[in-house]
């Protein structure tokens, strides 16, 4: 297995670690729900140094961004971030990733990190623009330092004025006397706060500079389980899950991020005018269980008469809203707000009702 930077860190805190995409990962350090409540109600710090970096540079690198994703690259000024999608050929999606433009021609890609290769294999094959495309994933580290406490930890060890950037835009700065250090206010939570992209060699010094300087906001290592229920609270979709090589971003609700309108043509731009004209025959849904029990990957989902019209692509009990939560596919029409529908456990059905996403609205 591969380590990040700061595994040790993980192993000496007591963290429960497990496998995860290649990399020896910290699950939790304390409990799922007490580190989620954290990151909700105050600030928590997440080793994601597994995820993928790829940088693109050149006159043509606009092109090839634009011919690989689905969102409308062009419409991004330098500082600015958007979240996309690597449709691939046949309508499914190769990743879900995040663009940053750093300069007029370069950019970086921020990809799954079981899905590097992957990726960089069918970006690469897209390449007939002349843009030099590195792979740097092995060689940075990300920290997201993420709830409504983030802004008061972070602006303690930067000069980066990061209470003013904008959602979904960034600044390159130094952190911890580190410069060219990139701070970007996105995340995976719903709670706000930062993503902090930098060297390998720095992330223990940014890590500790953090729990250190966030002591007096109550500041908490975060793993993987609460990264999960927080972006399922939120209805954020999972790779490998609720989106893959076989769903559609318009079946994914994913639609915002599928510019069909824009002028360069991109893989599988067909067939999402298609399905955008005349519907999907399926349905990501959000949905809550009338019961204590939790959905899990893969459980069926049934109709009033216990027929089955779909699967389960995420559950887990809310800890937010202490009730159990879930995601799947759907025919369309059980996709409406308040239809009625089961979740099979072994022999059981749950009763549970189609919901709106997000399952939690974020308090201002």
């Amino acid at each position: 297995m591969k380590e990040t930077p700061l595994t040790k860190i993980h192993m000496d805190l007591g963290a429960r670690m497990m496998p995860f995409a290649g990399y020896n990962m910290p699950v939790s350090y304390s409990s799922i729900n007490e580190e989620h409540l954290a990151v909700r109600s105050g600030v928590g710090l997440f080793d994601v140094s597994h995820m993928g970096q790829f940088f693109l540079k050149g006159a043509g690198a606009e092109q090839l961004i634009q011919k690989v994703s689905s969102n409308d690259a062009s419409k991004l000024s330098i500082g600015q971030a958007q979240y996309s999608c690597l449709p691939n050929a046949t309508g499914g999606i190769v990743d879900d990733l995040l663009v940053y433009k750093l300069d007029e021609e370069e950019y970086m890609l921020v990809v799954n990190a079981s899905n590097i290769d992957k990726d960089l294999a069918w970006i690469t094959a897209a390449n007939t623009f002349g843009v030099s495309l590195e792979n740097r994933s092995d060689g940075m580290a990300l920290l997201a330092l993420q709830g409504p406490k983030a802004t008061a930890v972070l602006e303690k060890i930067t000069s980066i004025k990061v209470d003013q950037i904008p959602y979904y835009y960034f600044a390159v700065g130094p952190v911890a006397g580190i410069e060219n250090v990139i701070v970007s206010a996105t995340g995976y939570t719903g709670s706000g706060g930062y993503e902090i992209y930098l060297d390998n060699k720095d992330a223990v010094k940014v890590w500790e500079k953090l729990m250190k300087e966030g002591k007096e906001e109550g500041i908490m290592p975060i793993g993987l389980g609460a990264r999960d229920t927080l972006r399922l609270e939120m209805g954020f979709c999972l790779y490998g899950n609720d989106i893959s090589d076989t769903t559609s971003p318009i079946e994914a609700g994913l639609g915002w991020i599928t510019k069909t309108d824009k002028e360069e043509d991109f893989f599988s731009k067909e067939t999402f005018v298609k399905q955008r004209e005349e519907g999907t025959e399926k349905k990501l849904i959000g949905f809550r269980v009338d019961d204590r029990r939790v959905p899990r990957h893969d459980y069926e989902i049934v109709d009033t008469e216990g027929n089955l019209i779909g699967t389960v692509t995420s559950g887990t009990m809310s800890p937010s809203l202490e009730v159990p939560i879930g995601m799947g596919y759907v025919p369309k029409n059980f996709a409406k707000k308040g239809t009625k529908i089961g979740i099979k456990i072994r022999s059981k059905i749950l009763e549970a009702t189609v919901t709106r996403l997000p399952f939690y609205k974020v308090k201002k």
